[in-house]
């Protein structure tokens, strides 16, 4: 029986991972993140599953290597927090999950969209406080009447584009690949176009180190509308925090909202003081500007729905690789060269 240690698990997690463990899987479950203070608890199993800040560098890499582990999976669509090259040199295999409920991160999106737009935040603040009076920054406009821009019109980008087309927005699409499925649903546009247009701009775009690094930056900001509103449920390492934070002080953006930081491991399932500061600065000055700025510690995909397409899909992928070797969710490797 395969024995696996899956980390990252959290307490109200756990039923799902033995409801659904319809391989019999001996399964040991870390509530903790992979670090290197617990990367010992992997010794007498034979595979690890991740998810998303889990540090599989090649210090625990190398730990699991002499422990005999042969598969280090990820129940995430991202890879990046995996030593792909140290997985090589020591011959694992690597497997993803590609895809989950798209409706979980389009649904996040389409929230803090709405929060910003009608500033239910700001309002549900006060109120909270007992103060109910009705000001100038309550009024807004109707999402009806306005458009909204996706960037990146994959499964998650086209769901959240059908949710907003819902509600009766005009909705406009920018991508480098334009699905036929997505081009019945909306109109491509140039992004100079749609950052011109729209009053909300949402980006479902994946990172490509040293490809796409920063996208939001501030070229990027200053050809977005005027007191238009940016939501980044996707990847942190895509947008420029210092960039964004000057947009918004210069109130030439009403408003922002994201799932996800670069670097977010050392912010996101931790808790602070209210006391404490941040350890960037710039992240700092960005929470400090709610209601304006919405936070959500990377939950996009932390739904019933998503959380066990990604236990199903990563259980498939460990009887896949045991009973043929193979699976179509395995991560290529770098092949090394021999020197």
């Amino acid at each position: 029986m395969l024995k696996i240690i899956c980390y990252g698990v959290r307490s109200y997690e756990k039923p799902y991972f033995h409801d659904l463990n319809k391989y019999n899987f001996q399964l040991t479950l870390v509530e903790e993140l992979l670090t290197s203070s617990n990367a010992e608890l992997a010794q007498h199993h034979d595979a690890v599953l991740l998810r998303g800040n889990c540090a599989a560098n090649r210090e625990n890499l190398t730990k699991f290597k002499a422990y005999g582990i042969q598969y280090v999976f990820t129940r995430t669509v991202g890879i990046n927090h995996i030593d792909l090259d140290a997985c090589s040199e020591f011959g694992m295999k690597v497997a993803r999950v590609p895809s989950y409920s798209p409706n979980a991160i389009a649904e996040l999106s389409l929230t803090l969209a709405m929060m910003l737009f009608r500033h239910t935040a700001y309002m549900t603040t006060k109120s909270s406080f007992k103060n109910f009076i009705v000001d100038e920054h309550t009024f807004s406009k109707e999402i009806h009447n306005c458009k909204v821009g996706i960037i990146g019109v994959g499964r998650i980008g086209l769901t959240e584009a059908k949710l907003f087309k819902g509600l009766g927005a005009s909705v406009i699409g920018y991508d480098v690949y334009q699905s036929d499925v997505a081009k019945e649903v909306i109109p491509f546009t140039t992004l100079d176009e749609l950052l011109a247009e729209s009053d909300v701009v949402s980006v479902h775009v994946p990172y490509l180190p040293g490809q796409n690094d920063k996208m939001i930056n501030a070229s990027f900001l200053e050809k977005m509308k005027k007191g238009s509103i940016l939501i980044n449920t996707s990847r942190g390492e895509l947008q420029d925090n210092q960039a964004i934070l000057d947009a918004l002080l210069s109130n030439h953006l009403e408003g922002f909202a994201t799932d996800v930081f670069p670097k977010e491991d050392e912010l996101f399932f931790r808790s602070f003081d209210p006391w404490q500061m941040l350890p960037d600065p710039t992240i700092q000055k960005l929470v400090e500007l709610y209601p304006r700025v919405l936070v959500t510690p990377h939950a996009g995909s932390n739904t019933v729905t998503a959380l066990s397409n990604m236990i199903e899909t990563s259980y498939d992928n460990f009887h896949d690789i045991l009973t043929t070797h193979f699976s179509d969710n395995l991560v290529p490797l770098p092949v090394l060269s021999m020197k």
